[in-house]
């Protein structure tokens, strides 16, 4: 065996790492009541930055850090049915909604990893819920199951130092988003993505007072909207 068959051998054996390499999953909950495009842009965003496959928009039944979604589970599934259709690599996915019990991001994760194996995971999530993150259920097997993507928004576009971070997380952080493709979890990426001036509770108090919310969600959820004349009482503005 000569140096032509090593180097071949090991051309071969890169070759086939490559072939073995998968693109990651992105992982994205919230109450989506409703969902827009403060949403579906930094999603895009993301997934172009990060090289993702697809991202998972995943509506939470019953959100356990944050106040009861006006709309029913199943309204709100529906308009991220409809608010994804169309685009390439997003998917809208029920299984919280399914899922009886406080929809905890944990055992959603879990859920994934029965059905994915070691195929990196990508959790998105806002710089506000990473804030309270430490209040989490059983938070600190988060890193164990998937990459945390925090995004940064207006107001919230720094990254804390290390020693800034809760115990678990410090070391983890990743400034290259390139090397998530390397492992299936534990590595932390603060992301910016472009301002966008859009919240629900923006768009219901809107809603509730009779304004056009029209530029600030698609076009056909604004339409599932009006048809089930969501958000119309003022008592639910906020």
């Amino acid at each position: 065996m000569g140096p032509g068959y090593d180097v071949q051998a090991r051309s071969s054996a890169s070759a086939e790492h490559q072939k073995r390499r998968v693109q990651p999953i992105g992982i994205f909950g919230g109450t989506f009541d409703p969902i827009h495009f403060g949403h579906l842009r930094p999603a895009q965003e993301i997934m172009r930055t990060l090289a993702l496959e697809e991202v998972r928009f995943i509506p939470a039944a019953v959100p356990p850090h944050r106040q009861a979604p006006v709309a029913s589970a199943d309204e709100r599934l529906r308009m991220v049915e409809i608010a994804v259709s169309g685009i390439p690599g997003f998917r809208s996915d029920d299984r919280e909604i399914r899922r009886s019990g406080p929809s905890y991001t944990v055992p959603t994760l879990e859920s994934f990893r029965t059905e994915l194996g070691q195929r990196p995971l990508c959790l998105v999530i806002g710089m506000d819920a990473f804030g309270g993150i430490e209040s989490w259920y059983r938070a600190h097997d988060l890193p164990g199951l998937a990459h945390l993507v925090v995004i940064q928004r207006p107001g919230w576009d720094f990254a804390p130092e290390d020693e800034a971070l809760p115990p678990w997380l410090r070391g983890r952080r990743c400034e290259d988003p390139a090397q998530i493709v390397d492992a299936p979890a534990g590595r932390l990426v603060f992301q910016a993505v472009s301002p966008q001036n859009i919240s629900g509770s923006r768009i219901r108090a809107m809603l509730a007072c009779g304004e056009s919310v029209h530029g600030m969600l698609p076009a056909a959820v604004e339409e599932f909207i009006a048809g089930r004349r969501l958000y119309r009482n003022p008592t639910q503005r906020m």
